[in-house]
């Protein structure tokens, strides 16, 4: 990066469509990270793994956190899907963590050379936060409130939350957004077992849902990853025969890489995918590091093809 931001956007992001495959991480903030923390993580995932991107994961309530986010994605060259959390409990905690996001892209010169999108989430519509019809209001609000610095907005969801209450997200907050940020874990579909035999389930979520509706828009798979282990009951799959293991997280990376190919091809300028999520720090068994920060398997997968 420059070291100081640059007058405009003009050239500044990377056409979408070279934006396939690999893309980058989640990456979950609910412990605040250290600013020096967030600069180290953030710089592997760059030089290590040739990630573009993090996607923000839960929240810090710090005020004006998002600034150290900024700071380390300039100083990492990386772009960031940031997110209004709206969590798992109620309330209206949410208008306070959008209100102190925007403010900060408002405010900070480099916020807006670093966002690339920012997203209503996570599931929203699956967890009813929002009736679909306010949640969409709340895009079309945000979209106003950023038009000025040119960052997209969105939702981050899964093909079923979509069609909940009668498909009220697909007749409200489809057309509305910008890009899709869609999740994609197969591990939690009825008929699941292998890492391996998830293809079909995945092409078939891209090539009849996602495509189908996104009519044109960019698809980026944010929420995207396979246990290797199951934490709690919320990570409890709905099939009997589905596998959670190292090897079995390993195998679902190692199918997306081999299916770049088809990745590059989606209509609408590919689809990029993240690895969710950076550590298991931060969300036990889905981590592409352990713990203790070391790999639990050999993960380089392509950026292009």
């Amino acid at each position: 990066m420059p070291q100081d931001a640059p007058s405009d956007l003009t050239n500044w992001w990377c056409d979408p469509s070279t934006e396939y495959a690999f893309v980058g991480f989640s990456y979950e903030i609910s412990a605040c990270e250290h600013a020096a923390t967030l600069k180290n993580d953030f710089a592997n995932i760059r030089k290590t793994y040739n990630g573009r991107y993090i996607r923000l994961y839960g929240t810090c309530d710090k005020y004006g956190y998002y600034n150290n986010v900024v700071d380390a994605a300039w100083e990492a060259g990386l772009g960031v899907h940031a997110l209004v959390w709206f969590g798992f409990t109620g309330g209206d905690q949410w208008k306070h963590r959008r209100d102190d996001l925007f403010a900060t892209l408002h405010s900070n010169p480099k916020a807006k050379f670093v966002t690339r999108v920012v997203q209503f989430g996570s599931e929203p519509l699956y967890d009813e936060v929002l009736p679909a019809i306010q949640l969409a209001e709340q895009v079309k609000e945000a979209q106003a409130s950023l038009a000025s610095l040119q960052i997209p907005v969105t939702i981050s969801e899964m093909s079923y939350g979509y069609q909940t209450n009668n498909n009220a997200g697909l007749k409200t907050v489809m057309d509305v957004v910008d890009p899709i940020d869609a999740h994609m874990l197969p591990f939690f579909g009825a008929t699941a077992s292998t890492a391996k035999a998830s293809w079909k389930y995945i092409q078939n979520d891209i090539d009849n849902f996602w495509v189908k509706h996104a009519k044109g828009k960019k698809i980026y798979l944010t929420e995207n990853g396979w246990p290797s282990k199951v934490d709690n009951a919320s990570q409890k799959p709905n099939s009997l025969g589905a596998v959670a293991s190292v090897q079995q997280e390993r195998d679902y990376f190692d199918l997306l890489d081999s299916q770049c190919e088809y990745f590059k091809n989606v209509p609408g300028g590919g689809v990029g995918w993240f690895a969710h999520i950076y550590s298991d720090s931060q969300e036990p068994g889905y981590g592409i590091l352990d713990t203790s920060g070391k790999e639990k398997f050999s993960f380089r997968p392509r950026t292009q093809c």
